[in-house]
Order: C-alpha cells, then structure tokens, then sequence
C-alpha cells in the first residue's frame, strides 16, 4: 500500500478521480485509522491517536472534504510507517495484546489483515480510474476483437441441499456466518465468465440501444452516463476497440473475461442471451448461492479473474451475529448493495476463498466486476 502511494505524483495522492472513490492517501489513512482504533482504542483503552485523526476516516464529513484535509503524501507516509511498525511489534510479541475475545483464535488479526487486503485493492481501482482519464491518443489496435456469440458451455448442479458460508474458520468475515444449509432447484452454470468477444457481440446486436434488454433503473442509468461499453474499453481511430488498463492501453483478448460493468449492464446482457434460445434460453444471472455451491463442486473455471455479479442483494444470513461491531458489514445489509463473488486478479489471496462476499452499487463498475450466468436445467 505505501509502494502503490509512492507509485504516483504528490500530487495526485490526496485528489479523487471517480465520484464513489475516495483518493489513495485516504484509503492507506482508513487502514492505518482502523488498527489503530481496534488495537489501541478498543484493547488498550488509548484512544489519543485516534481522536486526532477520526473526522478523516469516520462518516460525518463528506469524502471531498476529508481528502482535502489529509497532510502531504511524505508526512501521510511517515505517520503511517511509524504507527505500523509498532503494531507489527504488537501483533509479533506474545503478550503484548490484552487479554479479549476479540483476539481469541486471531480472529481481530485476520480481520484486519483482510479490511487492509479490500483496501489495498480500491487503491489499485483509484490508479485505475487515475490511468483512464490520460490520453492514449496515438494507440493503435494490433489485433481486433472480433464479436462472437455466446456459447453454452454449461455445468450442471442437481437439485439437493448444500452448504453455503464458512464453518467458522477464524478468517471468516461475520458475514459468511453462521454455516447455512439451503436447497436449491437444479440448475446449469456456465463454466466461465462471459468474455470480451461475447460482450462485444452484445455491443454489436444494439445491445446499449435496445431498450428491451434494460430494466428502468438500468435505463437511467444508461442513459446518466451515455453509457455505450464497459468502463475502461476505448476505440482507435479505426474504430476497434482496446481496454484502458492500469499499465496504459492494451488489445482486448477475446477469451478473457470483461470486467467494468455495472450490473444494470450485466443484467441487460443475460436478457439478450436469454433471447438467442437454444441452449441459452432461459439465461439469467446467478445467485450467490448458486456460484458457490458450484464452487465447491468444481464445477466452473476462471475464478479469480473478475468479480462475478450476482442477482441477489447483500443480506445477513439467519442467525448472523456481528464482529467485531455491527460496523463492518451490517451497514450494507438490506440496502442497495448487491453480492459478488469470486475475486478479480487484482484480489489478495486472503480473500480468495469460496465462502467469501463482496458487495457493491448496482451503478458501481470501477472495481473489476464481470459475468457469469446461469441456466434452467436441460
């Protein structure tokens, strides 16, 4: 995290280049504010740090206001090594926490081991949102990304009774707690996300103009932004299309998966393919549970490349029970957030695990998300 804060101009650091994105510095600020609110504030009954820096990482003021007020990326840096390095000494030296539950089993530890993994991936999103506003002029396809159609390279998942959520490992998040049993009506699962030549094929039947295929937030939605492609993909002056990468512009390759769409975008896609019949009649996207009864069955590739958009809300599971505090996950319960799964290439490995839930805004596609569908049974 401070390599990625180093990584770019002073500044650049603090300013925000996305309306739902904080800036770099403050995403390393938030980490730094978070250890030391759980290993000093909460155990230690030392809240003298955080007190000083709280309006900074804390609700109350807006984001554009609390990345104006963060001090020069050297000093940022230097607040944030020091304070580190003793918590590092902390979590090393036997003893040297209080007695709590919170620490029982690690469990604090992996926490913040894996707020700082989520955080060090929205930084990697902010320099990429930062990489697409400069200019390619000049770039020139070598190879362009011809359409294709959708294939039905399906899996099949019986109907029966599964398990979904961690079995209480002490890495799990609240959220993947407790173990649920739930029973699911069977069902096909593509063996791969949606690739780039398949949603340019979606580009190219008017899938973007096609009001049928959107649903009337998608519409709004649709029509705010001009919306017209994936997030981060561009045309040359031959009018083919590249991505906008975090290393600069790159061809598209047409069996990785594409990634920069919102799910208004995702869904308008598995009803065009629901459309084409066939094998793919009855298209849809899937449910969390669905990927991840999948998941441990095997039964699908390409995990890991993109985060997976999913049909249903972020919610608890019965009998959910908070940790630490009802403050990490329970605030995006029963909101706008919707669930996604899987990882993108950009995740830690940390996080990389079937039980895992990531969430975000239907609008949202800055943060690596793509498609995977699913299908009636034959």
């Amino acid at each position: 995290m401070h390599d990625l804060v180093r990584s770019i101009p002073a500044i650049d650091v603090n300013a925000r280049f996305a309306p739902r994105l904080a800036s770099l510095g403050w995403y390393l600020g938030r980490s730094v504010f978070r250890e030391t609110y759980w290993l000093r504030e909460v155990l230690a009954g030392d809240s003298d740090l955080t007190d000083r820096v709280r309006t900074l990482f804390v609700s109350g003021m807006d984001l554009d206001a609390q990345c104006d007020r963060l001090p020069p990326p050297d000093h940022l840096l230097a607040w944030a090594a020091e304070i580190q390095d003793e918590h590092l000494r902390r979590l090393a030296t036997p003893g040297a926490l209080p007695p709590s539950d919170l620490v029982e089993n690690d469990r604090l530890q992996w926490l913040l081991l894996q707020e700082g993994a989520r955080d060090y991936e929205h930084m990697l999103v902010v320099l990429h949102a930062r990489r697409m506003q400069e200019s390619e002029e000049g770039y020139r396809v070598q190879k362009p990304l011809v359409p294709h159609d959708p294939e039905a390279g399906l899996a099949a998942v019986e109907q029966g009774h599964y398990r979904i959520g961690s079995r209480s490992e002490p890495f799990a998040y609240d959220n993947e707690l407790p173990p649920q049993a739930v029973e699911l009506s069977g069902f096909r699962i593509a063996d791969r996300p949606v690739s780039n030549a398949e949603y340019s094929a979606f580009i190219e039947a008017g899938g973007y103009r096609e009001e049928g295929f959107w649903s009337e937030q998608g519409t709004q939605w649709r029509d705010g932004l001009e919306a017209a492609a994936p997030l981060h993909w561009r045309r040359d002056e031959a009018r083919n299309w590249y991505g906008s990468g975090l290393n600069g512009p790159v061809d598209l390759q047409p069996n990785e998966p594409v990634s920069g769409v919102s799910h208004h975008e995702a869904q308008a896609f598995a009803t065009w393919v629901a459309g084409l019949g066939g094998d793919l009649d009855g298209a849809a996207l899937q449910h969390e549970y669905q990927w991840e009864v999948a998941a441990r069955l095997g039964r699908i590739e390409g995990v890991g490349r993109v985060w997976e958009w999913c049909a249903n809300t972020f919610h608890p599971y019965p009998e959910f029970h908070p940790f630490p505090d009802s403050s990490i996950s329970q605030p995006d319960f029963g909101g706008d957030r919707l669930s996604l799964r899987g990882g993108s290439l950009h995740t830690q490995r940390c996080l990389r695990r079937a039980s895992f839930r990531n969430r975000a805004t239907a609008g949202d596609r800055h943060g690596f998300a793509g498609i995977r569908l699913v299908f009636p049974p034959a």
